[in-house]
């Protein structure tokens, strides 16, 4: 700081600390930052650190840069698998599901393994149709949900008109001001972010309400994003 240099180069100067001081000296770099008014390349593998303190970040994987972005557009508009797992946490659920096309309306399908259990379907919301959408109907895709995107309140459940499935809740993690969910549908883990006041518990048979307005949609096998 005394040179005045004109870049600081940061390499997860954080990993070694512990939980609570590791988030007092994220507050302290963004006030020096902001303070200086200096370039800073921080590199982490704390998606935590990327989303609170980055301007831009560049996400990489095997030294290829994958996308460059602001935090919000890397969470809400990711190109890839890749990213859309790598920013958040809990990070987003991923399905194997089928795509299909019934009275001008596309849907995703899932569940149901070797003939047994129920399809789920949720219907694509017109705001998410795009052009390239319709090149996959009758294929393999891969559906993205993060877990504030699957609710288990009865006035979701109640309005919800698409979406809603048959859980088996495993493990719940009471975090304070939120509440974690790890179920399971029909063979597929699930993770939701639902409110402290969820009465769910381990062993409960719930069913809760996935937001089609906030699905994602990737290629099986370029695994890239189709709708975001």
């Amino acid at each position: 700081i005394v040179r005045s240099p004109k870049v600081f180069l940061l390499d997860e100067p954080l990993s070694n600390l512990d939980a609570k001081l590791r988030a007092q000296m994220r507050t302290e770099i963004a006030k020096i930052h902001k303070k200086l008014g200096t370039t800073f390349i921080y590199v982490t593998h704390d998606q935590t650190e990327a989303m609170t303190m980055g301007d831009r970040i560049v996400c990489m994987k095997d030294g290829f840069v994958q996308q460059i972005d602001t935090p919000q557009n890397l969470y809400e508009n990711p190109v890839n698998k890749f990213v859309a797992g790598f920013l958040g946490s809990p990070q987003m659920n991923f399905i194997d599901a089928e795509l299909k096309e019934e009275y001008g309306q596309y849907i995703v399908e899932f569940g149901a393994t070797n003939g047994r259990g129920n399809r789920y379907q949720i219907i694509v919301p017109e705001s998410k149709v795009n052009e390239d959408l319709g090149a996959y109907v009758g294929k393999e895709i891969i559906l993205g949900v993060r877990p504030e995107s699957i609710h288990d309140e009865e006035m979701y459940l109640s309005n919800a008109s698409t979406g809603v499935i048959d859980a088996n809740v495993e493990i719940t993690e009471m975090m304070g001001a939120e509440t974690y969910l790890y179920l399971l549908c029909e063979g597929i883990p699930l993770t939701a972010r639902v409110s402290p006041r969820s009465t769910a518990r381990p062993g409960d048979d719930i069913k809760v309400a996935i937001d089609p307005n906030r699905i994602h949609i990737f290629d099986k096998e370029t695994e890239k994003a189709i709708v975001n």
